[in-house]
């Protein structure tokens, strides 16, 4: 018998929890995670920059006030008005980087990564081992970060599908990504094993990638054959 896992939100009769169906006999739950809602507050709606635009506005309007009228008072009075607007901005950011933690879930098993994303719509992403070409690691100074993934040619995903749990600036050929992982490098490590489990004849190390790198990043083994395996490169269920 199934039991329904709740987490008291929209997806609490899940059969298994951040997946769309319990596992098939045989395959492995290895790690599971959620983006950290700074991280995705800071990477993917870029808080502080936003925080330091409103912050030069504010000063840029004092300072042309005060030119204007030589009045400290009228100047911050012309301001200050403005920072209840610029404060309900940064608080809808900040909202919107706490529901995509929220509702995000991701999977790594012992044969492919899923992704379950979205606010408003909730969309599985199954991407099989088998269809995977390489993974890159992007990590902070924390150790947390990112996880990129290179799925081999022929098979894509919408960029607007994915979106923010996509590679930044990469539209032709969008690349999934698990995202504002507080800590990198276990997922990595279990991806990595995992891949290797499915394609042993890349050896212990893994080919060379010909995807060009991720500055500073650490190369999760690629195989330079186009083609790896068979099957669907992404099955999209949306519920």
């Amino acid at each position: 018998m199934t039991t329904a896992h709740h987490n008291g939100h929209e997806h609490e009769f899940e059969p298994q929890h951040g997946l769309p169906e319990a596992l098939p006999a045989g395959e492995r739950l290895l790690w599971q995670g959620s983006p950290v809602r700074s991280r995705i507050a800071r990477e993917v709606f870029h808080l502080r920059a936003v925080a330091a635009y409103f912050l030069v506005i504010l000063a840029m309007r004092f300072v042309f006030h005060y030119h204007d009228t030589g009045s400290i008072a009228e100047s911050l009075g012309a301001s200050t008005w403005l920072v209840p607007i610029f404060a309900t901005g940064l608080i809808l950011l900040w909202t919107l980087a706490h529901l995509v933690a929220n509702t995000t879930v991701y999977t790594i098993t012992d044969r492919r990564v899923v992704l379950r994303v979205g606010i408003v719509l909730s969309l599985t992403f199954n991407i099989p081992l088998a269809r995977v070409q390489a993974g890159q690691v992007r990590r902070g100074r924390d150790g947390g970060g990112d996880l990129v993934i290179e799925l081999v040619p022929g098979d894509k995903i919408a960029w607007a599908h994915l979106w923010p749990h996509v590679r930044p600036w990469r539209m032709a050929w969008p690349q999934p990504m698990l995202r504002g992982l507080a800590s990198v490098d276990e997922p990595s490590r279990v991806l990595r094993e995992a891949w290797m489990a499915q394609h042993p004849e890349a050896g212990p190390q893994g080919a060379h990638s010909e995807a060009r790198p991720v500055a500073g990043a650490d190369s999760l083994p690629a195989r330079t054959s186009d083609t790896l395996g068979s099957g669907r490169g992404h099955h999209v269920a949306a519920h």
